[in-house]
């Protein structure tokens, strides 16, 4: 299998350098330690120097703000993946958000991937197991996209994510459906997410969509599909949905408690580095 290089480029020129580093450092622990585990994926993460896509490299561009209606992924003009997600130095939810869209790049690099199982529908306002079988859009953080299911990679917050479990048909017991066990059963959606599907009975698109927990998800028909990538044609759906997209993710603070964790953790971190370097007789400048 061949190693797929993803690369972090800042074309904010706001960032702090030193944060970007440690993004780019949590990531690459996530793609060689977490998510090899269940998806067969070799990759790295980086952060490229200002100015300098390489050869090979699929670029995730940290920019200041995205087009109306346009999602982080895309394909380029010659089909290949890149992503681009929204980044201000005074939030830190762009963290959750970067690792989102490399995250569903590497599972799914043309945003084509589908799924068959077992058909959910809603009854009672709750999620319920359907009679048919519905054609799933792999999109491996969506279901579990909101930042209260993140975790943290030395003190960075990055974003929980399915294991192929999560298409299978019954619960079993010891199987774990989302890398943090968020997720309790197989197409099981968490507030703030969603899921898309193609229905093959009728050929409609539809989306179910858990935006408040304190009200119930609901269904909607999306029409008919677009373009060369479903997954970014589904985000041109999703500009008005209310959904903790990652454009959600990027403009919104973290949840306070998460905030505070990972920041408190980098802190100690950064002691230890430079107490380390003085250790080798490096100064901090």
């Amino acid at each position: 299998m061949s190693l797929i290089q993803v690369g972090l480029l800042d074309k904010t020129g706001e960032l702090d350098p030193g944060l970007l580093h440690d993004v780019a450092a949590a990531l690459n622990i996530q793609v060689t330690r977490d998510l090899p585990q269940f998806w067969n994926i070799q990759a790295t993460v980086s952060s490229l120097p200002k100015g300098k896509v390489p050869s090979g490299v699929w670029p995730v561009f940290l920019v200041k703000q995205l087009p109306p209606g346009e999602g982080g992924f895309h394909l380029d003009k010659h089909n290949q993946p890149y992503a681009e997600v929204i980044a201000h130095p005074e939030n830190d939810g762009w963290t959750v958000a970067a690792s989102h869209e490399v995250i569903e790049m590497l599972v799914d690099p043309n945003g084509n991937r589908l799924q068959s199982s077992r058909a959910i529908e809603i009854r009672g306002g709750k999620i319920r197991e359907g009679a048919g079988e519905l054609e799933y859009l792999v999109e491996a953080c969506d279901p579990c996209e909101a930042d209260e299911y993140a975790y943290s990679i030395q003190g960075v917050a990055v974003s929980d994510f399915l294991t192929p479990h999560f298409y299978d048909p019954v619960v079993t017991p010891g199987t774990r459906y989302s890398f943090t066990g968020a997720l309790k059963a197989p197409r099981e959606i968490l507030p703030g997410g969603y899921i898309s599907w193609i229905n093959q009975e009728n050929e409609e698109w539809q989306q179910l969509q858990y935006i408040d927990p304190k009200q119930p998800p609901k269904i909607v028909n999306l029409g008919p599909a677009s373009g060369k990538s479903l997954r970014e044609w589904v985000h041109t759906k999703n500009r008005d949905a209310g959904l903790k997209t990652t454009r959600y993710l990027s403009e919104k603070r973290l949840n306070p408690e998460l905030l505070k964790r990972t920041r408190e953790r980098r802190d100690h971190l950064d002691k230890i580095a430079t107490n380390r370097a003085a250790m080798y007789g490096i100064r901090k400048r």
